[in-house]
């Protein structure tokens, strides 16, 4: 029972949900400026915190419980069929074979690859997040970075309205006495703030040369990659073609198209 609880990632959603209530809740009872507007009885500001803070959680269980673009049978026969005369046309020479998953024995599409967390394969596999319990892929990688965004902004007017809210005292003990709450939950908060904005950018960089966090890490060892340049993606199409593809472009990419296309033009 508490293996498929961990399994499920019922856990780890339940404490991201529970700690973002009780660090919202701690900001609002003590004498912050949330606290403050309420008394003046400006409503605004509170209610656009709050309703930040709803997004953030529901765009957190949207990435969390989204099909990040599991391969649930072979491509050539499944998703790609429609695709699959254009693709016979592409010399096998110029374009790496599709190769079969060695733990769920699919044909893989290129930029693919095996979660052995969520037992399935990905497509345009970046990573799989502990946090969101979840992998990100072609699906949901987008999502992902909204997601971040807003959380960054909340997290960041969280910070600041924390500090509003720390008061004086007399001596250091009382000081924490009166503060502690608080202190909890900038702390908190601000390592979350710090870690957000990382994950933010290294996502939107990687998102606007068209690469994935697995591509840049394990370059060495992908097939399709590791006898290009070390400064050459074959899905780069430019930082403003890259990131309108992102996250605009919804539908299933065939990255085999894409890579024979950028190979022939740089022979």
């Amino acid at each position: 029972m508490v293996q498929n609880m961990f399994r499920t990632g019922f856990l780890v959603r339940a404490t991201h949900t529970l700690l973002t209530w009780v660090i919202t809740l701690v900001l609002f009872l003590h004498n912050t400026d949330l606290r403050k507007c309420e008394e003046r009885g400006e409503l605004l500001l509170p209610v656009l915190f709050f309703l930040l803070v709803v997004l953030s959680v529901l765009l957190y269980f949207a990435v969390s419980l989204m099909d990040p673009g599991f391969i649930l049978s072979d491509t050539v026969k499944g998703a790609q069929g429609s695709h699959e005369e254009m693709e016979s046309m592409i010399p096998q020479t110029s374009t790496p074979r599709l190769r079969r998953c060695g733990y769920c024995l699919l044909q893989q599409p290129m930029r693919a690859k095996h979660c052995q967390t969520c037992k399935h394969c990905v497509r345009r596999f970046d990573h799989h997040c502990p946090w969101i319990e979840n992998c990100v892929g072609e699906r949901n990688h987008r999502w992902f970075i909204v997601y971040l965004m807003v959380q960054l902004l909340t997290l960041l007017w969280a910070l600041h309205i924390a500090l509003s809210g720390i008061s004086p005292s007399v001596t250091w003990e009382l000081w924490f006495r009166v503060n502690g709450f608080l202190l909890a939950a900038l702390g908190v908060v601000g390592v979350f703030s710090v870690v957000v904005a990382l994950l933010l950018g290294c996502h939107l960089y990687l998102a606007s040369i068209n690469c994935t966090t697995w591509e840049f890490m394990s370059r060495h060892r992908i097939s399709y990659l590791k006898n290009c340049e070390s400064e050459e993606n074959p899905f780069d199409r430019g930082i403003f073609c890259n990131l309108w593809d992102f996250f605009c472009i919804c539908r299933t990419v065939v990255w085999e198209k894409m890579y024979h296309r950028t190979t022939t033009n740089s022979v």
